[in-house]
């Protein structure tokens, strides 16, 4: 049994912290000191520097007493915006909101209580268990921008369990997409609008009709496309010369990415052309798809624990990038499991006291297995 009092408190002092990507000291130092409180020593590398922020991930591996193969907890440290100034809000149905103003954090910090929780649990008791791995991250919601950073000849497991997906805790995504991301940039020539704009070349009149023809949204089973931002031009009465796009592309097949990309690219380029303007343009495959077998010895435990524990132990595809997708380029088999966190990414986003402590007894029970 999970100490739900501990929960709540820890849940609530990680929430206090301010930790947006790129800046996760705080959070980091909290986590330092708690691990160390419980006989854990985690030690911090250096993605920071690497990555243009001022925290690194954090790592601590704790020996086992059953003679069984390693097995990796992950979660990330840092929160989107807006999130500074957060504070958790308990009501009384049991459920946590922030005040409005921000974010409330439970992506990631229901993962991040629930695998400390598990941990606590193993030490106060001296409940046997597998030689276990933790990694929180940072930069996570920057595309995995500190998973993509880590030393990974550190790691020994083979399988992870990434506690960093919404909704009920019992369930599990098991495979992801890549997902490229994309900047063209349409290049044309200023002029007066009001005395010669037949002198111009109209950059953002070449970009919204390319954007006209770019597919969006579910543009082919298993492929998503978005052009998310634009902008340019200086003042209502210049032709502008210049205007930008930015754009992704997910899919589960890595080759459909490229396909779907070349012809972004090609109606680009007839689009500027076609006006007498040029392009310049940039894109990367910011994650890599992954997909865990039903079969594999993670996802066998993880359905196995969730049937003891009458939880639906269901796994299905996702398209949301996770650290899960970082890792298994590097020979790390996981799941991203639900921690009950919900309306991700937003003001109203709210977790409930029962699903953090089913977090933590998921986390526990995964750790004994």
């Amino acid at each position: 049994m999970v100490n739900q009092k501990r929960i709540l408190e820890n849940f609530k002092a990680l929430v206090s912290l301010d930790s947006p990507s790129f800046d996760e000291r705080l959070v980091c130092e909290w986590l330092k000191s708690y691990l160390k409180s419980i006989g854990i020593e985690a030690k911090e590398d250096n993605a920071g520097a690497l990555i243009g922020g001022t925290t690194g991930n954090l790592y601590a591996y704790v020996d086992g007493s059953v003679d069984a193969p390693p097995v990796m907890f992950s979660s990330h440290m840092d929160t989107v915006e807006p999130s500074k100034g957060k504070t958790a809000v308990f009501h009384e149905d049991g459920r946590i909101t922030s005040d409005g103003t921000t974010v409330l954090g439970s992506d990631d910090l229901a993962g991040v209580v629930a695998i400390l929780e598990g941990l606590t649990q193993l030490k106060e008791n001296g409940i046997p268990h597998r030689p276990i791995e933790i990694l929180f991250t940072v930069c996570e919601e920057t595309h995995g921008g500190g998973a993509s950073a880590f030393d990974y000849s550190k790691i020994k497991s083979k399988e992870a369990y990434v506690f960093d997906m919404d909704g009920a805790p019992g369930s599990a995504a098991s495979s992801a997409p890549s997902i490229l991301t994309y900047t063209v940039k349409f290049l044309g020539k200023s002029a007066h609008a009001g005395f010669e704009a037949e002198k111009g070349i109209h950059a953002i009149k070449a970009a919204a009709k390319a954007v006209s023809l770019i597919p969006c949204g579910n543009i082919e089973k298993g492929v998503t496309a978005n052009v998310g931002v634009i902008k340019g031009g200086k003042a209502t009465n210049i032709v502008p010369d210049y205007c930008e796009i930015t754009g992704e592309i997910r899919s589960f097949d890595p080759a459909k990415v490229e396909e779907k990309i070349s012809e972004v690219l090609s109606i680009c380029k007839a689009c500027a052309k076609e006006i007498g303007a040029q392009i310049e343009e940039r894109h990367s495959v910011e994650v890599k798809a992954f997909s865990t077998k039903d079969d594999t010895e993670c996802v066998k435990r993880f359905k196995k624990v969730c049937a003891d524990m009458g939880l639906s132990g269901e796994t299905y595809p996702t398209f949301g990038g996770s650290d899960a997708n970082t890792y298994a380029q590097y020979g790390v088999e996981g799941i991203v499991c639900a921690t009950g966190m919900n309306n991700c990414h937003a003001c109203n986003e709210y977790t409930t006291v029962d699903e953090l402590t089913l977090a933590a007894e998921l986390a526990l029970n995964l750790m004994k297995e």
